[in-house]
């Protein structure tokens, strides 16, 4: 009888383990279906995602950006100075007939503000057709000359513009003017005893002499001096001075500092002279007390014709 019992109980035992492992392969069945299910799905998903998002580029690219309707037929270009119109829209690298909403603004404006001369440009897009920019030119106060290598032989000197900034700009050729220039390069103050090495285009001049001298001349030129003194040129290269030589023949050394102060004193110093018939021949307006001051007769002066004072645009913020 136990030989028996044991039987029954292993018989037992062994559907117990069958039906176990019926129920587990069915689990595994039931799983490996609900996973394709759901794999289906994504990749359904996924596919009809793409499609779409290719679909949307086609139709966009097909009824925008090559769309004949929004091509540009008109450029609105101005500018606040006087590079020629036609120069500014070669800068832009933007041509006639370009789908407007296609184009980068962003680069358009980077394509004008990486020219020197160029202060701020503004882009719009004005549809259906008109492309509209507007300029901020920058306006040469002073020049420098500064050597520039050769390919052959010793460095030779080249000429450029400064702004009141300080911004270092290359002078416009005569074709890239709408106008030509209302007074000769030459006319411009000269800044000398600058290090070459500071002086490179579409850079700014940070050094303190060179923006005192620039303040200087802004100061200058809204002054009455500048109807009747001709500024010629500017040394910053001595230490804490600006050492300024006129057309008159003078020599005029002024402190870096409050430049508006020391042309007041510059001016009643000059109109004590004319009423004693002389003419300044040094000056120390540096020096705060008893300014030292050399004279020469008026007569020996180089006669002339008044200058009129400058007129600058408003700057712009």
């Amino acid at each position: 009888m136990f030989f028996r019992r044991r039987l029954k109980n292993r018989r037992f035992e062994r559907e117990h383990v069958l039906d176990v492992k019926l129920r587990s392969t069915q689990l595994r069945v039931a799983r490996t279906r609900l996973a394709a299910v759901v794999l289906g799905v994504v990749f359904a998903s996924v596919l009809g995602i793409y499609l779409c998002w290719r679909g949307g580029q086609w139709a966009l690219d097909r009824m925008v950006y090559r769309n004949p309707a929004f091509s540009v037929d008109a450029i609105d270009l101005q500018t606040d100075g006087v590079i020629a119109v036609s120069q500014l829209r070669r800068w832009t690298g933007v041509g006639l007939g370009q789908n407007l909403l296609a184009l980068d603004l962003a680069q358009v404006k980077r394509n004008l503000e990486g020219r020197s001369v160029v202060q701020s440009a503004s882009i719009e897009r004005v549809l259906p057709h008109t492309l509209r920019i507007r300029v901020v030119e920058r306006e040469p106060v002073a020049q420098v000359s500064v050597p520039r290598p050769r390919a052959q032989g010793s460095p030779e000197l080249a000429t450029v513009h400064l702004d009141a900034d300080g911004w270092v700009m290359m002078p416009l050729d005569p074709h890239q003017r709408a106008t030509p220039p209302n007074q000769p390069t030459d006319q411009l103050p000269l800044i000398t005893g600058l290090n070459a090495t500071e002086v490179q285009d579409g850079r700014r001049l940070e050094s303190p002499p060179a923006q005192a001298a620039l303040r200087l001349l802004v100061a200058f030129n809204h002054s009455p001096l500048a109807g009747v003194v001709d500024l010629k040129r500017i040394d910053v290269s001595a230490p804490q001075v600006l050492v300024v030589t006129t057309g008159q023949g003078s020599e005029v050394t002024l402190g870096l500092a409050d430049p508006e102060q020391q042309l007041r004193r510059w001016q009643a110093i000059y109109e004590l002279g004319r009423k004693m018939g002389k003419a300044i021949a040094s000056v120390d307006l540096a020096v705060t007390n008893n300014i030292p001051a050399r004279w020469l007769e008026a007569s020996a002066v180089p006669a002339g014709p008044p200058k009129p004072p400058r007129t600058w645009k408003k700057k712009h913020v």
